[in-house]
C-alpha cells in the first residue's frame, strides 16, 4: 500500500495525469521515499505514446510515428524534463560562474544553448526510435519507449541522490533528497523494465552495452554539474532524464 501511495505521488509529480486528492492528505510534499516509484510512474505515462507507436508505426511512417509519440509524451509530462534540459544547457554552458549559471537556469526565457539542446533531444530520440521501428518493428519500438521512460527516471533519481542541492531553496530542496534505499529501488525497477527487450530480439550484450552507455553518460553529466555548480537543481534532474533516455535509444538503435 505504501508503494502504491508513492506511485500516485510520483505520477502527480512527473505528469499532468489526474491523481485523487486522498493521496496527499497530510503529505508534506517530500518525495524522498516516493521517488522510488518514479520508474513505475514513467512506465504508466509512456503507455499512451507506446500504444501510438504500435497503432501507426510502420517503416514508411517511422519518423512521423516517433515524433508524434515524443510529442504526446511531452504533453503528458507538461514538458517537465525538456524544460530542465533547456534551462540546464543555458545555465551550465552560458554562465561564467556558479551564481550566474544558477541565475540563468532560474530565468524563464530560453537561450541559444537551450534551443540547440531541445532540437538535439527531440531529433536524436525521434531518429533513434524511427530506426528501431524500421529495423525491429513497432513492438520493439514501443517496448523500447517504455523501457527508456522507466530507466531514465530511475537514473535521474541516481543523479539527484548523488549531489547536494546547489541552492539553499528551490524545488529540489523543497521536495527533499532521495533516500539511498529509494534510489536503489528505483534503479532495480528501471533495470527490470528493460529486460522485456530481450524477448524482442535484443541481444544480452547489446542491452548490457546500452545500459553501460547510459550509466557512463549520467556519470559524466553528474560530474560536470558537480564541477560547474557544485550540486543538483530541479533543472539538472530533468536534464539527466533527457540525456539518459536519448543515450539509451541511440545505443539500442546502433547495436540492434
Amino acid at each position: 500500500m505504501e508503494f502504491f501511495t508513492d506511485f500516485a505521488r510520483s505520477l502527480a509529480f512527473l505528469s499532468r495525469l489526474p491523481v485523487p486528492a486522498r493521496f496527499f492528505i497530510g503529505h508534506d510534499g517530500s518525495v524522498s521515499r516516493a521517488c522510488r516509484a518514479f520508474p513505475a510512474a514513467g512506465l504508466l505515462i509512456a503507455v499512451p505514446p507506446a500504444l501510438l507507436l504500435l497503432a501507426i508505426g510502420r517503416p514508411e511512417t517511422a519518423l512521423l510515428a516517433s515524433l508524434l509519440a515524443l510529442g504526446l509524451m511531452a504533453f503528458l509530462t507538461g514538458g517537465l524534463h525538456e524544460d530542465g534540459l533547456a534551462d540546464s544547457a543555458d545555465g551550465l554552458f552560458g554562465g561564467r560562474d556558479k551564481p550566474q549559471a544558477l541565475s540563468i537556469m532560474k530565468d524563464s526565457r530560453i537561450g541559444s544553448y537551450g534551443v540547440i539542446a531541445l532540437i538535439l533531444s527531440f531529433g536524436l530520440r525521434a531518429f533513434a526510435l524511427a530506426a528501431l521501428l524500421s529495423l525491429g518493428g513497432s513492438s520493439l519500438a514501443a517496448l523500447t519507449f517504455l523501457a527508456s521512460a522507466a530507466l531514465s527516471r530511475a537514473l535521474m533519481v541516481w543523479h539527484w541522490q548523488a549531489l547536494p542541492p546547489a541552492r539553499d531553496n528551490g524545488t529540489a530542496v523543497a521536495v527533499g533528497q532521495p533516500l539511498l534505499s529509494a534510489r536503489n529501488a528505483a534503479l532495480a525497477i528501471g533495470l527490470a523494465a528493460s529486460l522485456p527487450l530481450l524477448a524482442q530480439g535484443i541481444a544480452p550484450a547489446s542491452l548490457l552495452l546500452s545500459l553501460a552507455a547510459c550509466a557512463l553518460a549520467l556519470f559524466a553529466f553528474t560530474r560536470f554539474v558537480r564541477t560547474t555548480i557544485a550540486g543538483h537543481t530541479g533543472d539538472t534532474i530533468g536534464a539527466s532524464q533527457q540525456i539518459t533516455e536519448t543515450v539509451l535509444l541511440i545505443a539500442l538503435a546502433v547495436l540492434i
